[in-house]
């Protein structure tokens, strides 16, 4: 059973007092409490289940523009005591720091809405080994398949934060998560794919047939690829892949890499870094949304960011301590996006593969190519060839390769988006990229 908001709120404002006592100027303390369950499965057999159980305590002391952080998961009163009296020595001898500070009180959230983030049906793990025997059956259908693997996961958790300005607030959140990992062969090659599912309620998982299936489906076709020789070319990016892309986008306007001057999106305020039919979103109070929250892990009401408008960039993510020294107020991002996302192009997934009378589906990218410093990307990738709008078969062992403030410019966006994830994308185009190949 999840610790209630009451037992999470006394724990915390116990340490709050005590950390005020001890002679910190200011105080923040986040208490939370997370079950965790996971059933694994193996070639349509049990393999194990796990349970994890844990408090989590997190303690940020002030002594002026001294600060310094704890942690701990062990909450007895005697390790409380000597855990705090260690974070007030070392933010003593801590460097002052002339942005160190609490939020300004005006912009912390002043009531949670109910964004139905917590779902209290239990899957008993009976029920989620009969999902996976499912699953598995689905996944392992053609004698192709020669290796599967599957998972199930129950996370329930609950937190409160509190600091010495007054706030004391926190909410419950639910995920349920399925996934389904197949490796097919034939006399060419051997190949392995993916497919998982991850909602805030039980009711909303992917059935466990679709998902295997989709899965085998997805490996199987990429057998036997063929090599490509080196040109440029027009991608059109997977969504799966494509989030990826945002990702990038993402990190590249974080205000600490902004403030540190690491990003190559620095100074870029009111510029044209996208095509004009480009706009990106940051919703924090999408209903179920895995990424959603009313306010960030400083207390910051979170509000929706337009962060690009026709191709435009208009906001970073900003938290408190680089806001201040950026000279911006916190916008609710301190802990990074919520539901992030490209709003829907005006073009069908279909007419996006005819755009072009030759192109590549990417499907697969591996590695973490991409420089937020000079903006490079290069990864190594797969997928499909695609001629007059058709997949005509796979390949492989191909490197992409370009520089995100060219690939920007160069989006075109499926009208094909969902909302499965906390990042999401439709299918997208970028023309002209780099091709390695054989």
């Amino acid at each position: 059973m999840i610790k209630d908001q009451e037992f999470l709120k006394s724990k915390a404002s116990y340490c709050l007092d005590l950390a005020k006592k001890m002679g910190a100027t200011d105080a923040t303390v986040t208490m939370g409490h997370s079950i965790s369950e996971t059933v694994n499965f193996r070639n349509n057999s049990l393999e194990g289940s796990d349970r994890s159980d844990g408090l989590a305590l997190g303690i940020n002391t002030y002594i002026g523009k001294k600060r310094s952080s704890i942690s701990s998961s062990n909450i007895l009163e005697e390790n409380i005591k000597t855990l705090i009296e260690n974070c007030i020595e070392t933010t003593k001898i801590t460097p002052e720091d002339e942005f160190n500070c609490l939020p300004d009180k005006n912009l912390l959230a002043e009531k949670v809405n109910n964004l139905n983030l917590y779902d209290q049906a239990r899957f008993e793990n009976d029920k989620k080994i009969n999902y996976l025997k499912e699953l598995e059956e689905s996944a392992s259908q053609s004698e192709k398949i020669v290796n599967t693997e599957s998972s199930f996961t129950e996370n329930k958790s609950n937190f409160i934060l509190v600091n010495s300005d007054g706030f004391c607030d926190g909410y419950k959140t639910s995920s349920f998560t399925a996934s389904s990992v197949t490796v097919a062969k034939d006399q060419n090659s051997m190949e392995r794919d993916y497919e998982y599912t991850s909602t805030r309620h039980l009711c909303d998982i992917k059935q466990a047939k679709e998902l295997g299936k989709k899965a085998a489906e997805q490996t199987i076709k990429k057998l036997s690829p063929n090599k490509i020789s080196s040109e440029k070319i027009n991608l059109i990016f997977d969504k799966r892949i494509a989030k990826g892309i945002l990702a990038a986008f993402a990190s590249a306007i974080s205000s600490s890499a902004i403030a540190r001057g690491t990003s190559f999106l620095k100074d870029k305020i009111n510029q044209q870094i996208f095509s004009n039919s480009i706009n990106i979103v940051d919703k924090p109070d999408i209903i179920k949304g895995m990424g959603s929250q009313n306010f960030d892990s400083e207390g910051v009401l979170s509000k929706t960011l337009n962060l690009v408008e026709d191709g435009i960039l208009k906001n970073y993510f900003v938290d408190t301590y680089n806001g201040k020294k950026l000279n911006l107020q916190s916008n609710g991002r301190s802990g990074g996006t919520t539901n992030l996302y490209f709003e829907n192009g005006k073009i069908s997934f279909e007419d996006l593969l005819k755009k072009s009378s030759k192109s590549l589906y990417i499907t697969e990218t591996i590695g973490h190519g991409g420089n937020l410093v000079t903006g490079d990307y290069s990864v190594g990738a797969a997928g499909f060839l695609v001629e007059h709008g058709e997949l005509k078969y796979p390949v492989n062992e191909i490197t992409i390769a370009g520089n995100f403030k060219d690939m920007f410019k160069n989006i075109v966006l499926a009208n094909d988006l969902d909302f499965e994830y906390s990042i999401n994308s439709p299918t997208m185009m970028i023309e002209g990229m780099t091709v390695a190949g054989k």
